[in-house]
């Protein structure tokens, strides 16, 4: 069997027009598919089935500035292009999606097992005219406005390990419980508020509904100790609306030092429990 090498690549893009990341049938415009493109182009090795593993999936118009992504190259194919491989993506992608780093990963990396954390960023304006329309794509307009620290109130509740099927679309077989490490929020100078969302991992629609459930107490639609009333009775809520996704940005992605990679990925492959709960099965 050809020996391989695993590349971590570094990356950020402009998600509006793209379809996620995931590849998609139909030949919808995605992140991973492109990428996977330009590397079969690049290295003109169009019988290399170049398979990219991320940190993060994010969902249709959802943005990254730290996203984290693996692919298994052949040696010999890494030997002749890993050193050019960087100039030449960046003449072959479309400006909406740039790499920044192309290393080769040291043993037991994997970009979505090994991440002991992710940190996005939610912005939201609650101007009376709306967004400044050069952030247009990046800043949800909210037309209520909003107390920053009833929202930080209601956001405590919400931190910690936790059982979040109140706010995340089920999946077959998945777990839904998390560590969220931080939600907090922040008026800047320029009136834009950013919430920071942090956990170890994330399940789908999870921080968009969390920030779906916050503005509700923001514009003083709900109390602020309701978020954590939703998230105890542990079934979705109708009020709980999933705030659009051109407001979120994947910022950062936090791995453990290179000793620690392996024990992190063996770790976070097992299904989680919370103390108490007994069996998973």
């Amino acid at each position: 069997m050809p020996m391989s090498v695993r590349v971590r690549l570094d990356l950020s893009y402009d998600g509006t027009a793209f379809s996620g990341w995931a590849k998609q049938a139909g030949g919808r415009r995605t992140v991973q598919g492109e990428i996977e493109e330009a590397l079969r182009t690049v290295t003109r090795s169009r019988d290399v089935g170049f398979e990219l593993t991320v940190a993060g999936r994010t969902d249709a118009g959802v943005h990254a500035r730290g996203q984290v992504a693996h692919v298994d190259v052949p040696e010999e194919l890494w030997a002749d292009h890993g050193e050019k491989l960087l100039k030449r993506l960046a003449g072959r992608l479309s400006k909406d999606v740039r790499i920044w780093s192309v290393t080769e990963a040291p043993d037991g990396f994997d970009a979505r097992f090994s991440a002991i954390w992710r940190r996005y960023a939610y912005r939201v304006t609650d101007h009376p005219g709306g967004v400044d329309p050069l952030l247009r794509g990046h800043v949800l307009w909210h037309d209520w406005p909003l107390d920053v620290d009833a929202m930080n109130e209601a956001a405590r509740a919400l931190v910690g390990e936790h059982d979040f099927a109140a706010y995340c679309k089920k999946r077959e077989g998945a777990t839904t419980i998390r560590t969220l490490q931080e939600l907090s929020l922040e008026r800047g100078a320029d009136g834009i508020i950013t919430a920071t969302v942090r956990a170890d991992a994330f399940c789908h629609n999870m921080v968009r509904s969390l920030i779906g459930a916050l503005l509700f107490v923001g514009d003083g639609h709900r109390a602020p100790d309701w978020p954590g009333k939703v998230l105890a009775a542990g079934v979705r809520d109708s009020a709980v609306h999933v705030v659009r996704p051109h407001g979120l940005t994947l910022e950062e992605v936090g791995y453990p030092a290179d000793e620690l990679l392996a024990a992190r990925g063996r770790e976070a492959r097992n299904k989680r429990t919370l103390p108490g709960a007994g069996c998973p099965c």
